[in-house]
């Protein structure tokens, strides 16, 4: 695997490029060819027919005269040689070499060109037919001449290397242009890289895109989007740990005075009044700590990393009721669930799950006023074949949560009691995080009856194998 820019980028031209090199150098070189051989050939049957023109009768017999001119026309610097023969159509040879490799074809009426060997060379012939009348008899003539083919190859190299240079510089040039031009090109795109790099490692100020180029400002963008949610994600966690420090000193703070008033105390009674003091802040310290852990826990369940498998939603419903079936039935209210499924699989961690429903549920109990009720239903939405979704409700017949605030109670350490009232703020920060993390959703609505509030949970079901 390739991983320079450039050399990919530089394989991309290339490749084509040599393709295209190659294609134009071989059609470069076929057509000189092709001219070489053009040229050769209207020397030689020039040639043919001068020597054509001098076949006479004489005495009543043919007789012919090669003029010196048929054959200086194809002086060259390179030296080929040239061979001829005049063949009567009864094989009577007028001149030129007996063994001339030619056999031509007295019926043809046009020029016949050959390429063949003679004398380990090649040889490029050509044979010209010419009609001979003597007191009205027709005789034909055939006229071979042959040259040899080191000019024709000088004049191909002539014609088609020049060709083949300009190909190879244009390529050369190509590559060095690309080369120079990424170095440039890329220059925008290393500043914002070296920019990154001197930037101080707590600035989420976003990146400048200068001149970069429109094909790569999207990448800057995208990286300043990122800055831009982690910034936000920042600012969130620096608010939850002030929030945090706040909420633990000053529990912390009651804790130490009743501490040093305890010491000073001799009256036992009153020093019994203190401790028990102490204790319920010390049970709202554990309670609050054990409540900032697990908001710390559902923000982790959000990782791909986090454990997760089927969970049956009844089985940890039945088992968060009952343990706050005590602090119902201290209350006196009337806590239950309705449903008429048997299981309720989905797809995410068991103690999550049941820290969302232990938080709605004793939620509903901490508001609902004595002799209230709390009702926890769960159902399916979808075919049964199908994949569809499980809604849990958690309704009560408290004082419910005014309109124009229930959004603004799933943020952290927000109360919509008294203040008086225990809590800590976190109950439902802790339950959207879970819901979220398991691609559900959570709103809070009034009942269609009465005062109230009503959660509703809505989870995708397990896929059924």
């Amino acid at each position: 695997m390739i991983d320079s820019l450039r050399l990919r980028l530089l394989l991309w031209l290339l490749i084509p490029m040599t393709v295209y090199v190659g294609l134009s150098t071989s059609d470069a070189y076929d057509n000189a060819v092709s001219s070489a051989t053009l040229i050769q050939d209207r020397a030689l049957v020039a040639s043919a027919r001068m020597i054509a023109g001098q076949v006479t009768w004489s005495d009543g017999a043919p007789v012919v005269s090669i003029p010196p001119a048929a054959l200086e026309m194809f002086a060259s610097p390179a030296q080929d040689a040239v061979f001829y023969q005049v063949l009567m159509d009864d094989n009577t040879l007028l001149a030129g070499r007996p063994d001339f490799p030619a056999e031509p074809d007295f019926a043809a009426i046009h020029p016949a060109y050959t390429t063949t060997d003679f004398d380990g060379k090649p040889l490029r012939v050509v044979s010209y037919i010419r009609a001979l009348y003597d007191e009205g008899t027709l005789r034909m003539v055939a006229v071979s001449v042959g040259q040899t083919m080191q000019g024709h190859q000088s004049m191909v190299e002539e014609l088609w290397q020049p060709s083949l240079r300009r190909q190879i510089v244009l390529l050369l040039l190509a590559v060095g242009l690309v080369v120079l031009g990424l170095t440039i090109e890329l220059r925008p795109i290393m500043a914002v890289k070296d920019e990154l790099a001197a930037r101080d490692p707590n600035s989420l100020t976003p990146l400048r895109a200068g001149q970069l180029q429109v094909e790569l400002r999207p990448i800057v963008e995208a990286i300043n989007q990122y800055i831009q949610r982690l910034n936000a994600q920042v600012t969130v966690q620096k608010r939850f740990v002030a929030d945090a420090a706040h909420q633990l000193r000053t529990p912390l703070t009651v804790i130490d005075s009743q501490i040093q008033f305890a010491r000073q105390l001799e009256d036992p009674a009153r020093l019994a009044q203190v401790l028990a003091a102490l204790h319920e802040g010390s049970r709202n310290m554990t309670d609050l700590t054990n409540k900032l852990l697990l908001l710390s826990q559902a923000e982790a369940s959000n990782s791909s990393a986090f454990p997760r498998g089927p969970v049956d939603l009844i089985a940890v419903a039945a088992t968060v009721l009952e343990e706050l079936a005590g602090l119902a039935l201290k209350k006196g209210i009337d806590l239950g669930m309705e449903t008429a499924l048997d299981s309720a699989p989905v797809n995410g961690n068991e103690a999550q799950l049941a820290g969302m429903l232990m938080n709605l549920i004793d939620n509903a109990l901490r508001y609902t006023p004595q002799g209230g009720k709390v009702t926890v239903g769960l159902a399916r939405e979808g075919e049964a074949d199908a994949a569809g979704q499980y809604v849990v409700t958690v309704s009560d017949n408290g004082p419910g949560i005014p309109a124009e605030v229930r959004e603004r109670v799933f943020e952290r350490f927000y109360r919509n009691a008294a203040p008086d009232q225990p809590g800590s703020g976190l109950g439902l920060a802790i339950v959207r995080e879970i819901v979220q993390a398991s691609q559900g959703s959570i709103v809070l609505d009034a009942p269609d009856e009465g005062s109230g509030l009503v959660a509703t949970v809505r989870l995708p079901a397990l896929a059924r194998n």
